[in-house]
């Protein structure tokens, strides 16, 4: 059964990338109470209890309230780089294994724990993950594999505890993934056409991303 192998969060640590702190490394924790954090200018931050989010101008949020990344994506990059990747490396509240985080569908719910988290869409990295990560060339690297974990929005408050199984409720007809929203914010028209039709993402992403899809294809309507 798919399930939670780790529940992290971050404190407030010195950013080399910007001048505000970050809580990018996360340490694993016995457990984690999630709510919804409100909008991402004037809510509560993260939506996990006592994460550290430093950039609030472009993390947390109801939209990415929860980040989630499966064990197996860590460990196919550790292969990848030649080194051990801990749980929370790449800054997820959630470490899972068994379950498919970069293929879902935008708008999924799942049961995890006393919670239920909705999908709703894909990790940009930023700088601060580039300096956390220590890696020549990382953003390029990771954008060209094209699997970020997912953003997920709280729908039911409560505790997740590792060891906790992952059940999914339901999911959308649409049919667009995590990836394809990624593709979408790097200028993959198709993508990008994809994402517009069925709605995903937030207004402000959507408004841009018409915008841009109007430029790289005029002869769109």
């Amino acid at each position: 059964m798919p399930r939670v192998i780790s529940t992290n969060v971050g404190r407030a640590e010195r950013n080399s990338a910007k001048t505000t702190p970050t809580g990018i490394h996360k340490r694993s924790v016995p457990e984690i109470s999630v709510r919804a954090p409100g909008p991402k200018h004037g809510g509560l931050g993260s939506g996990v209890l006592d994460d550290f989010i430093g950039d609030r101008e472009h993390h947390g949020g109801d939209d990415q309230a929860v980040y989630a990344v499966a064990r197996e994506e860590l460990d196919w990059w550790g292969a990848e780089l030649g080194r051990q990747l801990d749980d929370g490396m790449f800054g997820e509240n959630l470490t899972t294994v068994g379950l498919d985080v970069d293929r879902a569908v935008i708008g999924t719910r799942w049961e995890v724990g006393e919670a239920v988290l909705e999908v709703s869409g894909p990790r940009i990295p930023c700088g601060t993950f580039r300096m956390h990560m220590a890696e020549r060339g990382w953003l390029k690297r990771y954008v060209a594999h094209g699997l970020s974990g997912a953003y997920l929005r709280v729908v039911t408050p409560g505790a997740i505890r590792p060891g906790d199984g992952v059940r999914v409720l339901e999911a959308p007809s649409h049919g667009v993934d995590v990836p394809t929203a990624f593709r979408a914010f790097y200028d993959d028209v198709d993508a990008m056409r994809a994402v517009l039709e069925a709605g995903v993402l937030d207004e402000r992403d959507r408004e841009r991303m018409a915008k841009r899809t109007r430029i790289l294809d005029p002869g769109l309507t």
